[in-house]
């Protein structure tokens, strides 16, 4: 293949929104692919069949995957399209694959056509509503379980249900403080911008939905991008954008926070995570807040966007959350991403136990970072493990009892810097292995027999800890060299190449005229880019780390079900498996016998403290809560809903990892980690 850039590390997401057109006035007239566009459908097909680390067949079953997901991509909700028009589609729904192989687009774009018009239709009939009064007395029942909602038999059960729709939507904005005349206001806007977004597509636009309905059929981080959204991406990978630090994407009606960038202003408040969902954007200290329901993510990011020094206030609520919980408000400056920000910090936390105190040394890495250049010119340079071997080799001078290394919202980075980091802690020994797709296996070792730290080690981990973190977490794990605590991680266990299609199918001619401005030539992108799959992780054991993720030694309490969130989430996520053990050598510093002790400590103070016993029991009452599927659309049943569910919500906020320098005893995870390093210390003294 011919200019790859290899994206191994760091968490990207594929973009299954649409794009922002500048394209004049619009109309509803039906859109054509171009023959581009026929030309890359073909050449992507067989290019992923070539090359995915995943072989798949173009069939029957694969054309279903990629109906469904089409369908799922345009109407999520079964609010548009009714029984007899989905009926209608399923003459195509084992026709794509001969479709894609042959760069026939006619499928994906009848359909989009007919949502197009079926949205003009749904959304006179919404303005139309709206101009009546709101009824917030009705005893009705509003469902937003979308798995188990049929699709609506005629026009006039549609009426209803988004008479439900708007209703519940009005209540929220009530529940909020907004007047009946305010709530109208909003929503008139809010479905504007909807109707705009749907009127403006452009034919590039209903190309890449249908494309990564393609891609996401075979796994969920390979995707296509168009022209325009592969110059934006890499437009924000290689510049830094003064902002908030994140990548944000269209996920149904709203804008999501995808990947919050280290070294940001939104990283450094630790107030954000991924996956939540910005429902309100306001300018400095004082002004009001823009709703952005239903905004395209081009359209936010300007608004969010902003000169340094500045402040920007989002309101946030997760995407998990319960329909009635509050979304809370955090204050932001803009600044720029400053990488060299997000490097490795250390601190000395103290622990009493009765009359003894415990000196815990915490170190927090905010991702693997490694300044490739340097290290190739020989220079100094700047590295996870470089500044992480400092930091150990103060705390054995200061004679410290243990070490915590933080990898909460750790999402990856350097691979190279995970297996230097791991030589930091293990004597030498192979690391991690990588699979091709073809099915050769590369061990990757650490041949440094040093060891800068061989104390009591704890390493905690979340949900979003992901990647290169898992490389570490699972090797500290297989050699028994110390404690892994929190949530059971991510599951990203693949690397994913990005792939410069032009490369491929620019002619020699065009190809040699890109990037000749200095002869006042513009030439633009004409054919995309592709992200897809070409490798898998193995732990030294032979276990993948894809999917299952990493699951810790002490599993913390968590608000959070794996099959909720993280890699195996995902419908399409590549399998676990495994492969041969590597040969290497076990620290055996935790024992069967250390680490059951530890654990029925543990377990003791989860029955006995009155902290941990409040916590389990305000998380057992969130899951309850985010169970419910079917919401009153009575305001006053509503209003008492909203008001149980706050003080819930409030101790789940406990569950976040708190920024430097806030007290450390509102982060319950850290709080109980050192407890249970105390332990760990305790029994190694023995």
């Amino acid at each position: 293949m011919k200019r790859i850039l290899i994206v191994c590390g760091v968490l990207f997401y594929s973009v299954f929104g649409f794009a922002q057109n500048n394209y004049g006035k619009y109309s509803y007239d039906d859109l054509e692919p171009s023959e581009t566009q026929h030309k890359v459908e073909q050449f992507v097909t067989q290019f992923l069949n070539n090359y995915h680390y995943q072989k798949f067949n173009v069939d029957d079953e694969l054309s279903t995957k990629v109906f469904n997901n089409m369908i799922e991509s345009i109407d999520g909700g079964h609010s548009y399209f009714t029984q007899s028009d989905i009926e209608e589609f399923e003459k195509y729904r084992f026709l794509i694959d001969d479709a894609l192989l042959s760069g026939d687009l006619e499928i994906p774009f009848e359909i989009f056509n007919k949502y197009r018009r079926v949205y003009k239709k749904r959304f006179d009939y919404v303005m139309n509503f709206l101009d009546k009064p709101f009824d917030f007395t009705s005893n009705e029942m509003y469902s937003v379980d979308e798995e188990e909602k049929d699709w609506a038999y005629s026009e006039e059960d549609l009426d209803k249900e988004w008479d439900k729709i708007i209703t519940s939507q009005a209540l929220s904005l009530k529940l909020s403080g907004s007047s009946d005349s305010a709530i109208v206001s909003t929503l008139k806007r809010r479905f504007d911008r909807y109707e705009s977004r749907v009127a403006k597509w452009h034919s590039e636009d209903i190309f890449q939905t249908y494309m990564n309905s393609f891609t996401r059929a075979i796994d969920p981080h390979t995707s296509y991008m168009i022209p325009r959204t592969a110059a934006q991406f890499n437009i924000d990978m290689s510049q830094s954008l003064e902002g908030i630090g994140a990548r944000l994407q269209n996920n149904d009606d709203y804008v999501m926070i995808m990947d919050i960038i280290p070294g940001g202003p939104l990283f450094k408040t630790q107030l954000a995570n991924n996956d939540d969902y910005i429902l309100g954007v306001a300018q400095g200290d004082d002004g009001e807040f823009q709703d952005i329901v239903g905004w395209l993510t081009d359209d936010a990011v300007n608004l969010i966007r902003g000169k340094k020094g500045t402040v920007v206030r989002l309101l946030l609520k997760a995407k998990e959350a319960p329909i009635n919980s509050e979304p809370r408000e955090i204050r932001i400056v803009r600044d720029k991403i400053k990488l060299e920000e997000a490097v490795a910090s250390a601190e000395v936390l103290e622990l009493k136990d009765g009359d003894s105190v415990y000196k815990i040394g915490l170190i927090d890495i905010p991702m693997f970072y490694r300044d490739f250049d340097g290290a190739r010119s020989g220079d100094d340079f700047q590295s996870t493990t470089k500044d992480v071997d400092v930091f150990l080799k103060d705390f054995n001078s200061k004679g410290l009892d243990g070490v915590i290394i933080d990898l909460r919202n750790n999402g990856g980075g350097s691979l190279t810097e995970a297996i230097n980091l791991t030589g930091l802690f293990i004597p030498n020994g192979p690391v991690v292995q990588r699979r091709t797709g073809k099915g050769r296996i590369d061990v990757e070792k650490d041949n440094d027999t040093s060891v800068s730290y061989s104390g009591p080690l704890l390493v905690l981990q979340n949900r979003h800890s992901a990647s290169a973190s898992e490389i570490f977490a699972g090797a500290i794990q297989d050699y028994n060299r110390g404690l892994i605590v929190g949530e059971q991680s991510f599951g990203k266990g693949t690397v994913q190449q990005l792939v410069n299609l032009d490369q491929f199918l620019l002619s020699p001619r065009v190809a040699s005229r890109k990037g000749a401005a200095s002869k006042g030539i513009e030439e633009e992108e004409r054919y995309g880019q592709l992200k897809l799959t070409t490798e898998k992780f193995y732990r030294i054991t032979g276990n993948s780390t894809q999917n299952k993720g990493v699951v810790p030694d002490i599993a913390l309490p968590t608000p959070w079900d794996s099959e909720e969130s993280g890699e195996s989430s995902m419908e399409s996520a590549l399998p676990y498996d495994q492969i041969s053990s590597s040969t290497f050598t076990k620290e055996n510093t935790i024992t069967i016998e250390v680490l059951s002790k530890i654990t029925n400590q543990y377990n003791e103070r989860l029955s006995t403290d009155e902290e941990m016993k409040l916590l389990v029991k305000d998380i057992e009452l969130y899951k309850k809560q985010r169970e419910i599927k079917e919401y009153s659309l009575n305001y006053e049943v509503r209003l008492k809903e909203k008001n149980d569910n706050e003080e819930v919500i409030s101790a789940i906020k406990k569950l976040r990892k708190t920024k430097e320098g806030d007290d450390r005893a509102n982060d319950v995870y850290l709080v109980e980690a050192q407890k249970i390093l105390k332990d760990l210390i305790a029994y190694q003294e023995q």
